[in-house]
């Protein structure tokens, strides 16, 4: 019985749907012919038409929001490509001002060479620098990557564009140790510019090098430029050694002293030439202004 009356219902719903839609029909052919179909169909835009524009609105919403997204993304991307183009210009841009810096010192070095035509040198760099001290004495020296294989030998002096270095001390095959001007047991035969009076140079330890053995009677003017002498000869004669700084006279001493501020940047020392040949009495001609003063460095 359940089963038949289920079919009965089955027969009646669809026979009702057939009717409603056939009314339907016919009230809609209706309404066409009479003309209000417009009607109808405002009134049915008008009940639909809030959830349309909100759809719509919230459509347009999440568009944007994926374009704003896509759009960060892709700023994202180029501005770690513009990072990373920025990180390797700087790179490249701190090892072309290394570059220039080298080859400034290096056209430097060519200009002093050109200066005195009669030497013969030798152009090396530092390789390390040695300043401490020993059980004996302090030690104020440089290594350069040349050696015997190179014509290097104890005792020939070493110069830059600012002036005297020093002087070979030590030799191996491939490298050398170079005593600077700066160390105590360095000593130089030096001459005043001005004054024309002739003494011997020595390193002080943690201060600037002295030049003692200066005759009483004379006087010795602050800024006054010391040169080799060439007396010995161990240097060739007129290499810039540095500037007095400071005298120290006293009437009871026999001889006059003073503190002599070097012209090399021993704190700098990057290029040095070893002159290899040299004739101990010729004299050298100087450059026209001394070379530019280094300020005040702690190892010298």
């Amino acid at each position: 019985m359940r089963n038949s009356d289920q079919r009965g219902w089955g027969s009646v719903n669809f026979g009702l749907k057939i009717v409603i839609l056939t009314l339907t029909a016919v009230l809609l052919l209706a309404l066409q012919q009479t003309g209000r179909l417009g009607t109808v169909e405002g009134l049915v835009t008008m009940v639909t038409a809030p959830g349309q524009s909100g759809l719509a609105t919230l459509t347009n919403r999440l568009s944007r929001s994926l374009t704003n997204l896509r759009n960060y993304r892709s700023l994202q991307r180029r501005l770690t490509e513009l990072e990373r183009i920025v990180e390797s210009l700087s790179v490249e841009n701190l090892r072309l001002q290394e570059v220039e810096r080298e080859n400034q010192r290096l056209r430097e070095l060519l200009e002093f060479a050109e200066t005195r035509p009669s030497f013969e040198l030798q152009g090396g760099q530092i390789i390390a620098r040695v300043i401490g001290q020993n059980a004996t004495n302090f030690l104020n020296v440089a290594m350069i990557d040349l050696g015997s294989r190179h014509g290097i030998k104890v005792g020939m002096p070493v110069v830059n564009e600012q002036g005297l270095v020093g002087r070979i001390s030590e030799v191996t095959a491939t490298t050398s140790k170079i005593l600077l001007i700066t160390d105590p047991s360095s000593t130089v035969n030096a001459i005043l510019q001005a004054s024309r009076l002739t003494g011997v140079i020595s390193g002080t330890p943690g201060s600037h090098p002295v030049i003692g053995f200066l005759p009483q009677g004379t006087e010795i003017g602050v800024g006054e430029v010391v040169l080799t002498s060439g007396m010995g000869g161990s240097f060739p004669k007129g290499i810039h050694i540095g500037q007095v700084v400071e005298v120290r006279q006293r009437d009871v001493n026999v001889f006059q002293e003073a503190v002599v501020r070097p012209t090399v940047n021993f704190g700098q020392l990057e290029e040095v030439m070893v002159v290899t040949n040299f004739d101990p009495s010729e004299f050298v001609p100087l450059l026209d202004t001394l070379p530019d003063q280094p300020g005040e460095t702690s190892d010298e």
